[in-house]
């Protein structure tokens, strides 16, 4: 919560900064580009590192470095100030990635899609007020620079949580006391987990914090090299193909609302706000969901992105703005519940072990998607103002077929999974 709250503060008002320090657009377009060109490098081996480094130094590092970053940008007075600025946040900003592979650590599996759920749902609750503080912050006189400064120092106060968490032998002990209570039948999995969490947090960790950084580059390039080789190709599809579908989906929306139904930008803002919270909503039924589908992921995750494509189809055939708000009210359920859901079944079928890792490759498939969409939403509106929209049907609907051909193997994992449970 904390770390999107932070952020959503300063991140809206970054443009109308570096405007006022002289830059043009193409001088900002690019400086934005940069930082999202430098997540999409970074995320992999960051989240690898933090398989190999254990967590918690990991999570401090980013944390640190990131404040570090926010501190500079509230040094900025010139555009190549601004530039250096975004260096470290862009490299380093990856701690909801590591905060993820972390709770996958300390839950069981069948619990693991509640607990992102909840994650979401108080991330998204921070992305709803931070804008806000930061709107009535930015009117003061050198708002944007305060601004950057409770950022930075938001980001310190969660350094030293971070520091003062009981990590090692203790939290292991308190992991192995809940998954044993009343499971005496997953003993052999609960020993696997716990072997693995010692190594990660024990004295494995230590000495790999100070092992060369070759041998930890070498490390790292082995197990990214291991996830590339691996089966999870369809499932980074999965996640590539809605990922660019609900970004295209947002891609015009203000615009094409303008265009279609004559409806003024300061309503799709509060029409984008309504679903946002309807978003943290989602994320809290995750529970009575999963249930309800005998923690089967994998069809929870084939029936939203079904529902994700019927809804996009909706708007983009939408009448009225009625029906709009409609599509917008359940598509903010179906999105949340299967942005979940494509996570928890990469690390199902990937494994715990590298849960760095694959949340960094997801996180870069993502990222290669935020690059994409707005390229091929200039293109698709050129014949439309429901091009964007009509696209992002097509690509759900290839995402749909995936998931179908690869059904055996989806299942297979889910029924091994509920054996394991």
């Amino acid at each position: 919560f904390q770390d999107l709250f932070g952020v959503s503060m300063v991140v809206p008002l970054m443009n109308l900064h570096i405007r006022s320090l002289g830059a043009s657009h193409t001088v900002a377009g690019i400086i934005g580009s940069l930082y999202g060109v430098m997540q999409l490098f970074s995320s992999t081996f960051v989240g690898c590192w933090s398989d190999v480094v254990g967590r918690q130094y990991s999570l401090l590092a980013c944390i640190l470095l990131s404040a570090l970053g926010y501190f500079l940008l509230g040094t900025s007075t010139t555009v190549f100030l601004f530039a250096i600025s975004r260096v470290p946040v862009g490299i380093f900003k990856h701690t909801l990635s590591i905060s993820k592979a972390l709770l996958s650590d300390l839950v069981l599996e069948r619990d693991r899609p509640l607990v992102m759920g909840r994650f979401n749902a108080a991330s998204s609750v921070g992305f709803i007020l931070g804008p806000v503080v930061g709107g009535y912050l930015a009117e003061l006189e050198g708002g944007f620079y305060q601004t950057s400064f409770i950022c930075a120092s938001i980001f310190l106060l969660n350094g030293g949580l971070v520091w003062m968490l009981p990590w090692g032998e203790e939290n292991t002990g308190n992991r192995e006391h809940l998954q044993n209570k009343g499971i005496n039948n997953f003993s052999a999995k609960v020993n696997h987990h716990l072997h693995f969490k010692s190594a990660t947090n024990g004295p494995m960790t230590n000495n790999s914090l100070f092992q060369s950084p070759w041998i930890q580059v070498a490390t790292v390039l082995k197990k990214i090299k291991g996830i590339a080789c691996s089966n999870l190709w369809d499932i980074f599809l999965v996640r590539f193909l809605m990922s660019v579908a609900i970004l295209l989906y947002y891609s015009n929306f203000t615009l094409a609302l303008e265009e279609r139904f004559g409806v003024k930008p300061l309503f799709s803002g509060y029409l984008i706000s309504y679903s946002s919270a309807l978003g943290v909503l989602a994320g809290c039924l995750l529970g009575p969901i999963t249930r309800l589908y005998q923690h089967n992921t994998y069809r929870i995750l084939l029936h939203s992105s079904t529902f994700t494509c019927t809804l996009i189809l909706l708007y983009a055939s939408a009448l009225n703005i009625w029906m709009v708000i409609l599509s917008s009210t359940f598509l903010a359920f179906s999105t949340t519940i299967g942005r979940t859901c494509i996570i928890d079944l990469e690390l199902t079928i990937g494994g715990n072990e590298a849960s760095g890792t694959l949340l960094g490759v997801g996180q870069s498939v993502t990222s290669v998607g935020r690059i994409i969409a707005p390229l091929l939403s200039g293109i698709a509106q050129e014949f439309s103002p429901c091009g964007p929209p009509s696209l992002a049907v097509g690509l759900a609907l290839v995402a749909i077929l995936i998931m179908n051909a690869n059904k055996q193997k989806y299942c297979s994992h889910g029924n091994m999974k509920l054996k394991n449970q």
